[in-house]
């Protein structure tokens, strides 16, 4: 039978200030609700593994995150963009 064992993963305080930077610059009132942290998923016995991103919800768009990541993606993960265009990405949209 395969187990799959979740365990939780954090979001860094470094990715976690430059997400509200951007969204204090864009007049956005950033809420924790707002975000739902990502998750490891292991399936045990084997060296499988997902790393689930952080999903952040601005002006009703889903945005993508990794800790110690230089990217973000938005809605899902085929297109990267830089980290440090995030505030100008959520201008635009």
């Amino acid at each position: 039978m395969i187990s799959i064992v979740k365990k939780k993963n954090k979001i860094s305080r470094d990715l976690l200030s430059k997400i509200e930077w951007a969204c204090r610059l864009n007049s956005i009132k950033f809420e924790h609700q707002m975000i739902l942290e990502g998750c490891l998923r292991v399936i045990e016995h084997t060296n499988l593994a997902y790393v689930e991103p952080h999903r952040v919800i601005i002006k009703n768009n889903l945005y993508l995150f990794f800790n110690e990541h230089d990217y973000f993606y938005v809605g899902d993960l085929r297109t990267k963009y830089p980290l440090s265009k995030l505030q100008e990405y959520i201008a635009r949209h």
